[in-house]
């Protein structure tokens, strides 16, 4: 029951050729009568992408690189839970446990697990060196789908904590974005044996009508491009919290549905708001895709939602009930819904590291790996025993 198996991709080659019947039999839809992406991602966009997936996008390249980090499962809770594992050369190495969002995955951290687990091969110290943990959340990629309700944020940090004590780690750190900061927070509102920090580049936070009151000229700018950001584009989530199932048939079926469905968030959350393509290569946000495409996790990630709204979900640090393990954040200048400082020090305690990045957004790892690698260790070169 309590076993870590080894896992290894090797999607058969039929499936591969499914996907590019699907891809060759697409019905487009009419080009939108706007100039920008107000009604969605754009024809002429979505084609570009899905001409190069259907052409000369290779799988087995992204397969390859997965297997080479290291890839296993094992149980928890009635879930194999999919997870890279990547050992550092160096002995005195922390362990980090990073967790990806939505419409992520653990591709999210591809270029940073090499700097983290390997400092010197990349210019860095090794005693900044961490061993990397990354799961696919359930119903995400390739951990097993939940079969019952109640995988909230709670549920998935209880099986986390399980997962790094079956690992045989005692002391160890934590990481997340999106909805992987949500389950990290969740973690260190815990705070088990072994904890010894967190980094976060998002957070669930929200402040109270005494602080949007109070608001500085900064913090009314944070404001304002979280509102825009909530009004105009999270349709994707009040679709998912209500009715996942709903699209889910089309994301099952429709490989092109599925990559506008993904392709709008890349769109809005990078540092190049409305044109996801000036920030990601197509490979890159085709790797993304096929993740929710092979192992059809479209609608098991999108219940994530649900099961979030449907568990009375409010975020683990408040004034009221403050988080007391050291934490860093980064605030990435494209992330569409940031925080100010004095909103995270009154949730958590002991805000070891705040830093405003130059560049970078919602897909910070992906984005700007070497901004993202310097900040983790920054925030955890005082926390290590």
């Amino acid at each position: 029951m309590n076993q870590i198996r080894p896992f290894h991709l090797d999607i058969p080659e039929r499936e591969l050729d499914d996907l590019r019947a699907r891809l060759n039999f697409t019905r487009w839809p009419s080009k939108e009568t706007v100039d920008d992406n107000s009604q969605g991602p754009r024809l002429g966009t979505l084609r570009q992408l899905i001409d190069h997936w259907r052409e000369s996008y290779d799988w087995r390249k992204v397969e390859k690189e997965l297997n080479g980090f290291g890839q296993f499962q094992t149980e928890i809770d009635g879930i194999d839970v999919h997870f890279l594992h990547v050992i550092s050369p160096e002995p005195d190495a922390l362990p980090l446990l990073m967790t990806h969002g939505w419409p992520g995955s653990v591709l999210e951290f591809r270029k940073v697990i090499g700097p983290l687990t390997n400092p010197v091969a990349f210019g860095g110290d090794a005693r900044d060196a961490f061993h990397v943990i990354a799961p696919s959340m359930p119903g995400f990629g390739f951990s097993s789908a939940p079969t019952t309700t109640g995988w909230s944020f709670g549920k998935t940090a209880d099986a986390w904590i399980t997962l790094m004590n079956r690992l045989g780690y005692s002391d160890w750190g934590i990481q997340g974005g999106d909805l992987g900061a949500g389950v990290s927070e969740t973690i260190a509102a815990k705070n088990p044996t072994g904890l010894v920090g967190m980094h976060l580049n998002f957070s669930t936070i929200q402040p109270s009508p005494d602080e949007m009151a109070e608001a500085t000229p900064e913090e009314q700018r944070i404001l304002a491009d979280a509102q825009e950001f909530w009004v105009n584009n999270s349709s994707y989530a009040q679709q998912q919290q209500s009715r996942p199932q709903t699209i889910g048939y089309s994301l099952a079926d429709s490989p092109v549905g599925l990559a506008a469905w993904l392709y709008t968030i890349f769109q809005q959350g990078c540092d190049t708001p409305e044109n996801a393509l000036d920030t990601f290569t197509e490979d890159e946000l085709l790797d993304y895709f096929m993740l929710y495409w092979l192992p059809n996790a479209g609608v098991t990630s999108a219940r994530t939602y649900w099961e979030l709204k449907n568990s009375g979900f409010s975020p683990a640090a408040t004034i009221e009930n403050p988080i007391t393990v050291p934490t860093g954040y980064t605030q990435f200048p494209g992330e569409p819904v940031r925080q100010s400082r004095r909103w995270l020090e009154r949730r958590f305690t002991d805000l070891v590291r705040y830093h405003q990045a130059p560049r970078g957004g919602h897909f910070a790892a992906l984005e700007q790996p070497d901004l993202f690698v310097d900040d983790v260790r920054a925030t955890f070169r005082s926390l290590r025993s």
